[in-house]
């Protein structure tokens, strides 16, 4: 009767974090007992949903299934009391080739698309939509420049601003994750294809500019231009990390992405030129932050 009781109250633990989990699954970000990856809002990212979990998520759980049997067997079969004389076969022509053809075989299996993946993923498109430069700072924040929306006659970037982690306060009072929320969020529109160059400053050091709903991780190395790109198919506020070790503040370096819809970028844009002032750009971006739509993998 224990047992059934015990069985019963996990059942419904785990059908309450499964469905807190999907109730989540558009904020962005990962929830407390969440199974799974985040849900996947570009192209990349469901390519690599795809290969984890309908490739080699079946893959290790059969080769798991198998030695956990394997193991099993040669305990029951094979242990003292049963078999009291011990085999002295030293080995076995078929199993060593069994044992090292199908591993080499279930690597090819991976590897087919595997490299497909990483090709899509570094296939960098030509005829990007619009440019985004990401420059990782000494000062465990993110600067942002938008090219496309204009330079100045020294050809920096017209639109551009730093990020940085926004205060438990603040994020306590407009129902922000803290430690992911940004005082400054970037945007894009939605359905864009967006081609990111990413570096750090000179003076600095390495940081990795990260989004996990967007399958993208890309090293800002001082010195070094590194390019990425995406396509978010779906509006919403996604989050990410600085996903590289890169000192004390590492813990302290977000990175909040909304995806809006285009008329609201451009109107967002046209503001950027203005140079706002704190006040007037927070209560426009109020306008304009996206609703979390439940996503779908």
């Amino acid at each position: 009767m224990k047992i059934a009781n015990t069985a019963k109250i996990l059942l419904c633990a785990a059908a309450m974090a499964a469905t807190n989990a999907s109730a989540r699954a558009g904020d962005g970000y990962a929830d407390d007992w969440q199974l799974g990856l985040l849900p996947a809002v570009t192209p990349v990212a469901r390519d690599i949903h795809f290969l984890h979990n309908v490739i080699l998520m079946p893959i290790i759980t059969v080769i798991a299934l198998f030695v956990l049997g394997l193991l099993i067997y040669v305990m029951v079969k094979f242990n003292a009391r049963a078999n009291p004389v011990p085999s002295k076969t030293t080995h076995n022509t078929l199993v060593e080739v069994l044992w090292t053809v199908i591993p080499i075989i279930i690597l090819v299996i991976i590897a087919i698309p595997s490299f497909r993946l990483l090709y899509f993923q570094r296939d960098i498109p030509k005829n990007a939509d619009m440019t985004l430069k990401v420059i990782g700072q000494p000062s465990w924040s993110w600067t942002y420049e938008y090219p496309d929306l204009g330079t100045n006659e020294d050809g920096s970037a017209q639109v551009t601003f730093n990020a940085f982690l926004k205060n438990r306060e603040d994020a306590a009072k407009d129902g922000v994750p803290y430690l992911l929320a940004t005082d400054v969020p970037v945007v894009v529109p939605v359905n864009k294809i967006v081609k990111l160059i990413v570096t750090s400053d000179p003076d600095g050091i390495i940081h990795a500019w990260t989004v996990q709903s967007f399958g993208l991780k890309i090293d800002a190395v001082p010195g070094r231009l590194n390019e990425d790109w995406f396509a978010a198919t779906r509006e919403g506020v996604y989050y990410g990390q600085c996903s590289e070790l890169c000192g004390k503040d590492h813990a302290y370096m977000p990175i909040e992405v909304w995806v809006v819809a285009q008329d609201k970028f451009e109107a967002w844009a046209a503001l950027q030129k203005t140079a706002p002032d704190e006040t007037t750009l927070k209560t426009f971006l109020g306008t304009i932050r996206p609703t979390q739509q439940l996503a779908q993998n």
